[in-house]
């Protein structure tokens, strides 16, 4: 055991008795967060405008603040991007996570105060840390090196102070504190390079001789990087670049239509795949249990969680606080955050697979699925169904997206898929079957439209060539970072878009 690896097992072990606490203490945690977000938000312009007091109470809070997104803010953020103090946070922001999220092509700006990316963001990385080392002692990953693939940040082009916005990784990264600099590789100047193509191959130049441990980061990016990194070397796996490699901590996207590749890329029975929920928002969850692929809700980062049932996603009077929440249920995800967020809607859906102590998994998007017919599918039905038709099938998948075909005169409606595909099908009429039979098979409403084809037909599956995927993206300037394929949609903007440029290509 490396004397770095010691070192952190002494500093964990404190830590990991406070997470054991709001596992079995979850509600009083939950009510000190609030106490303390109440006193926080009294001293900002917001707060005081809805008579919010460091005494306020819960049904005060909700009587008083409304349920907001990113567009109810967007005036307020671009005052504080601007220099103007104690809009939603006391004292002026310097640092805004700019991300498109998956919804459309304006950018949001997230506030990121140091109180925030050092309770929230910074303390997430840390328990990440602490637990692997808990869960899996036999772990050498601090003997070597971590692998970063971070974004990019500028100065706010609309700044009278000199504030920056860029990818959340790029703010983690700049703002670290220096001994993060030990165990990260590459240097800092070549992890913040904007141009991804000029990222990658300094990254290739530079890392290939390190003794790489760990890689972390969206699961599509790294697998570009990865591939990118066996072309350099001219290696036929991983394990031949950096044979201690142990550990993937991965987010932003399902890790489910990447796994296969991931493993085969990385043939190590000894490597371990952690999932974690940290948005430009904040960090709200991790796996915690070795074989469970569940997240662990995180109760201390000064956050204040509440839940709206998808079914009453338009009555905000129905939102509930954490304690109220059932399993099984498809939440929208409401947050009140350090970083300025009041019962702000992420957009992200969750369902708890336990209350004791309190487990989510992301279900999806609130703006994506497909639900043209009343069919309801969301991204989790659509990833479970396509993982089982490339197991049938033999297919492995680079990228997808999906959209409604729309009724027109006597025709039916369907679903169109986009699909790229890594190791197509053995048999693309199979994948077609299986996809539509296993949707069938998790989604009810999906099954009842399906039935004797009454409302929907069985779905169009479209295969792209190779970096499809990649090169729109490219196209639209949305290569690394927080940018995201978008999986399903309501409309058929993305396939459009897709389509055209494929046309055009």
């Amino acid at each position: 055991m490396s004397i770095i690896t010691k070192f952190v097992k002494l500093i964990a072990s404190n830590r990991l008795r406070e997470i054991e606490f709001f596992r079995k203490n979850p509600i009083e945690v939950q009510h000190i967060q609030f106490k303390d977000l109440m006193e926080y938000l009294s001293t900002t312009n917001y707060g005081t405008s809805f008579n919010i007091t460091k005494f306020s109470t819960y049904s005060e809070f909700c009587n008083n603040i409304p349920i907001v997104e990113y567009n109810d803010l967007d005036d307020l953020i671009s005052r504080m991007r601007r220099g103007e103090t104690d809009i939603l946070v006391p004292d002026r922001v310097l640092w805004y996570a700019k991300s498109s999220g998956t919804t459309g092509s304006k950018s949001k700006f997230i506030p990121v105060p140091k109180l925030h990316l050092n309770n929230c963001h910074y303390q997430g990385t840390k328990d990440v840390l602490f637990t692997l080392i808990d869960q899996y002692p036999e772990l050498n990953m601090l003997s070597g090196k971590a692998l970063t693939l971070g974004g990019s940040y500028e100065i706010d082009e609309i700044s009278n102070t000199q504030s920056k916005c860029g990818d959340l990784s790029a703010i983690l990264i700049q703002n670290a504190p220096f001994y993060s600099n030990l165990v990260r590789v590459p240097s800092k100047k070549v992890v913040l390079t904007a141009d991804f193509d000029k990222k990658i191959e300094a990254i290739c130049r530079t890392c290939v001789d390190k003794n790489i441990t760990s890689i972390a980061g969206v699961p599509s990016w790294n697998l570009v990087m990865l591939n990118k990194i066996l072309e350099y070397t001219g290696k036929s796996n991983i394990c031949e670049v950096w044979e201690n490699m142990e550990v993937f901590m991965h987010g932003g996207v399902s890790f489910v239509p990447y796994e296969n590749e991931f493993k085969r890329i990385i043939p190590s029975s000894n490597m371990k795949y952690i999932e974690t929920y940290n948005a430009s928002e904040g960090f709200f969850s991790m796996q915690d249990e070795k074989e469970k692929d569940d997240m662990l809700l995180m109760l201390d980062y000064g956050i204040f969680y509440e839940f709206l049932a998808i079914a009453d996603f338009d009555d905000h009077s129905k939102a509930i606080p954490l304690e109220s929440v059932e399993v099984g249920v498809n939440y929208c995800m409401i947050i009140s955050t350090l970083g300025g967020l009041w019962r702000y809607m992420i957009g992200d859906t969750v369902i708890f697979t336990s209350t004791n102590p309190y487990k989510i998994k992301i279900t999806g998007r609130t703006k994506l699925f497909i639900n043209v017919f009343g069919e309801e599918v969301i991204i989790d039905n659509a990833d479970k169904a396509l993982s089982e038709a490339c197991r049938v099938t033999g297919a492995e998948i680079n990228e997808y997206t999906a959209g409604p075909v729309f009724m027109e005169r006597h025709s039916k409606g369907g679903h169109q898929w986009l699909i790229e595909f890594r190791n197509e099908p053995s048999d693309i009429n199979i994948f077609k079957q299986t996809l539509d039979k296993t949707l069938q098979n998790i989604n009810s409403d999906y099954e009842a439209k399906r039935f004797n084809s009454a409302t929907l037909v069985e779905p169009i599956i479209t295969v792209l060539s190779k970096d499809t995927f990649f090169d729109w993206m490219d196209k639209r300037g949305k290569i690394g970072g927080q940018n995201k394929v978008p999986r399903l949609s309501n409309s058929r903007q993305y396939i459009e878009s897709i389509l055209d440029f494929v046309k055009n290509k």
